[in-house]
């Protein structure tokens, strides 16, 4: 990883996506605690998406410039690739909840989106060991993002069983669901974050 650090400036690139993924979490939680002024925080979280597929670019763009021959560059595009994944489906949910001009939040989705936080939180600071060469703090970070996604999947399952049990609306059923499934999806990206972070400590550390 000796060449990698050197090599311009790739480390910080990342720091800052990965602080751009951990900033559209914080407002998906906002937006679900604060439904007052949702078409403000999901056009926030738009604009946080959308600073995520332009700094996503850039480094794709830089390694296709960058000699890196002691480094498997698929490595990296994929950690660039999987990080924009998570602020697509943060995005995602944040846009199903206004399309869909919800009245009311659910605990269970104030829970997975808080659990989601918490995950990109830890991916940022995954991240920041990574340029320090901290490849066994990595390791136990990648640990604790792989428990938050299991915590959120039993949440997502729970909240699918309350909702068939509990509501006889069809329409709220749907809604709901697509929600919940993109909740869940952020926090499986999250995983694959944490399966190529991994990768790359394994094949460098």
């Amino acid at each position: 990883m000796r060449l990698f650090v050197k090599k311009s400036g790739f480390f910080e690139m990342f720091e800052k996506v990965s602080e751009n993924v951990q900033k559209g979490a914080a407002l998906l939680v906002q937006l679900m605690q604060d439904l007052e002024h949702m078409d403000i925080i999901t056009k926030e979280i738009q604009d946080v998406e959308k600073d995520g597929d332009i700094m996503t670019h850039d480094i794709i763009k830089r390694l296709n410039k960058t000699s890196l021959p002691f480094i498997d560059k698929k490595d990296l595009y994929d950690l660039a690739s999987r990080l924009d994944d998570v602020i697509d489906r943060i995005w995602a949910s944040a846009d199903r909840f206004c399309l869909f001009s919800l009245k009311e939040t659910t605990k269970e989705a104030v829970s997975m989106a808080m659990d989601i936080l918490k995950t990109t939180e830890v991916i940022h600071l995954a991240v920041k060991m990574l340029k320090e060469k901290k490849y066994s703090i990595v390791q136990e970070y990648c640990v604790e993002i792989n428990r938050l996604e299991n915590k959120i999947d039993l949440t997502f399952r729970n909240a699918l069983a309350k909702l068939f049990d509990e509501s006889k609306d069809a329409i709220y059923i749907i809604k709901w669901k697509e929600i919940y499934e993109h909740l869940e999806e952020a926090s499986d990206r999250c995983e694959d974050v944490a399966n190529v972070l991994e990768t790359i400590i394994i094949k460098y550390g």
